[in-house]
């Protein structure tokens, strides 16, 4: 096993832990998850904090959702596309929700100064990039029904996003809607009445 395998291998084995244990997860906990001994932790991680912050990003990452809803049948009908993407969306928030409230329950407050979070917000990878995946592939849910629609996909898209994470903007997001947007879409709907 290559050392990246062993390494996201540990991650996946110890998020579980995280959730339920906070930082205060012990390093047999973390060897009886994986299903390996004490020494391979720090041999693939130089200290607990490189593990936890290796797991907080791999729980940050929209990959796993960004699957999900690409795994949406397209020829179903969009209620139930939007019913199955609103579901893996909420799964993805509350699995980051859960990990980053057991870290800081259990005393692990990492606190970026502003300067990094503007750099972390515009890197490859950032809260920016993962956002403008996640429209992405909402876009593509509304896409097949793009001439009965009301309103184009893209801005349908940041609209049923700004819904779910309730009504906050998607500061990164040209096409964000105004309020009175939402609030029409939200009386009148998407489908054009026919």
């Amino acid at each position: 096993m290559s050392a990246e395998d062993r390494r996201a291998m540990i991650v996946h084995a110890v998020l579980p832990l995280l959730i339920e244990h906070g930082a205060n997860v012990t390093s047999s906990q973390i060897a009886r998850a994986a299903g390996i001994g004490e020494g391979t932790i720090f041999r693939a991680f130089k200290d607990k904090d490189e593990l936890f912050d290796a797991c907080t990003a791999e729980a940050l990452r929209p990959d796993h959702v960004l699957d999900a809803i690409a795994e949406i049948p397209a020829d179903q009908p969009l209620e139930d596309r939007l019913v199955e993407a609103a579901e893996a969306l909420g799964a993805h928030l509350e699995r980051m929700g859960a990990l980053m409230s057991a870290l800081h329950a259990s005393g692990r407050v990492k606190r970026r100064d502003p300067e990094q979070r503007l750099k972390d917000g515009t890197r490859k990878g950032g809260r920016r990039e993962s956002m403008a995946a996640i429209r992405g592939a909402m876009v593509e849910l509304f896409t097949p029904e793009q001439d009965r629609l009301r309103l184009p996909p893209e801005q349908l898209a940041s609209l049923f996003l700004t819904l779910l994470f309730g009504g906050r903007r998607l500061a990164a997001d040209v096409d964000a809607p105004t309020t009175r947007q939402v609030v029409d879409f939200f009386l009148h709907g998407a489908v054009e009445a026919g």
